[in-house]
């Protein structure tokens, strides 16, 4: 071939850089073009195969990479990535219902989760229902024939109530419907969901597997390929990718993932104990605290606890005091999420969240982050003393 003129010669340089390069970091491919060497290995690969690479939105080595460490995590067999923890629920709701059918959600379920059932039964004529999500094995009597999918939450992230999986997932099987759980809380580390008769395991990567409080992505895991090639086909449909340098930093954040939840989970526990001690707490909701709803479920099913928790004031104290404690913190700050360095404080108004919620004080959210728990725990007190 002849010379190549210089901006030619700058798109199609003839450097390669040598093989054998070593290190501990996954590259970063970013591609939205494949390449292939020829006609006949264009058209003999297929998107649905994760063997080889056909378009960037189906993947390069960087989420091919990501997607199988989450599955061994979670020990499951296929991982599909989202642009968020919504999308993927989305992605669940899409690939597995159609217009006649009903899901039954938890009521104390991620409130986006409820806005997305309420759309699709105004919209889409799917009938979106809600449980108690205590009900245990009791679900058997609200399963229709036209019934298809269970979503649970373990435990549900405000509210803190723990399910029976187990229970849920026999009465489901039973019936021929499938169960999805929102496995966030624990991050595939302290709930082995798929040993509990789980089908389809949800994370919002946001979360734990993030670490920095930085990225926004979703992962919903399977272990059976025909489940996972029926979202694998919603995936593409709806078009879900996700950026490669997202997926890069997730990737680096994997390896200190299990320290950083335990650190969560030992500080949370120590505050949520200080917490029970105050008067102006009338209630502190944390799994691993015996007069948390669920709690001998979490024992049974559970090896730890995330840094999340919630407590409910007494009750004599109004919106306006609560809001003032909240505003009052000054190593807290006010935002949604969980799972990053710093702790998070957020009031909810639960009565409108839930259908029959009992408790008249008003309910507030802790994410604790890696700050010294003492720290933690004097500025709480500090807030306190000007509620």
């Amino acid at each position: 071939m002849a010379k190549k003129q210089l901006q030619t010669a700058i798109i199609h340089s003839d450097y390669q850089a040598p093989d054998g390069f070593g290190a501990f970091p996954v590259a970063i491919h970013h591609a939205s073009t494949v390449l292939f060497k020829n006609v006949a290995a264009m058209r003999a690969r297929n998107w649905q195969e994760k063997n080889s690479y056909t378009y960037g939105l189906h993947g390069t080595p960087t989420s091919f990479t990501l997607e199988a460490r989450l599955a061994e995590i979670e020990g499951g067999q296929h991982c599909l990535l989202a642009p968020s923890g919504l999308a993927a629920i989305t992605m669940v709701d899409l690939a597995l219902l159609k217009s006649g059918d009903d899901v039954l959600l938890p009521d104390n379920v991620y409130n986006p989760n409820r806005d997305l059932g309420n759309w699709l039964a105004r919209d889409f004529g799917i009938t979106a229902r809600y449980y108690d999500p205590l009900v245990g094995a009791g679900i058997v009597d609200l399963i229709q024939p036209n019934t298809r999918l269970i979503w649970t939450e373990a435990p549900g992230s405000v509210s803190m109530e723990m399910p029976d999986i187990p229970a849920i997932c026999r009465a489901a099987h039973a019936k021929g419907v499938l169960v999805a759980i929102d496995n966030t809380w624990s991050a595939g580390l302290a709930l082995r969901a798929f040993d509990l008769g789980v089908d389809i395991v949800m994370h919002a990567l946001t979360k734990y597997q993030s670490g920095g409080s930085d990225i926004l992505m979703g992962a919903v895991i399977t272990r059976d390929a025909a489940l996972n090639q029926r979202l694998q086909t919603a995936h593409m449909r709806l078009g879900f990718g996700v950026g490669m340098d997202d997926a890069y930093l997730v990737l680096r954040s994997l390896p200190t993932m299990k320290m950083r939840f335990e650190a969560h989970d030992a500080a949370a526990r120590k505050i949520a104990a200080w917490l029970k001690q105050r008067p102006e707490i009338s209630r502190v909701l944390h799994p691993a605290f015996a007069d948390c709803p669920g709690h001998d479920i979490w024992k049974r099913d559970f090896t730890g606890a995330a840094g999340l928790f919630s407590v409910v004031f007494n009750d004599r104290y109004s919106e306006e005091q609560t809001d003032r404690f909240v505003d009052s913190l000054q190593l807290f700050k006010i935002g949604y999420s969980w799972g990053g360095a710093n702790s998070l404080c957020v009031p909810y108004r639960i009565q409108s969240m839930r259908s029959n919620w009992q408790d008249k004080g008003i309910l507030v959210r802790f994410n604790i982050g890696l700050e010294d728990p003492q720290d933690l725990i004097a500025d709480i007190e500090q807030a306190f003393a000007v509620m």
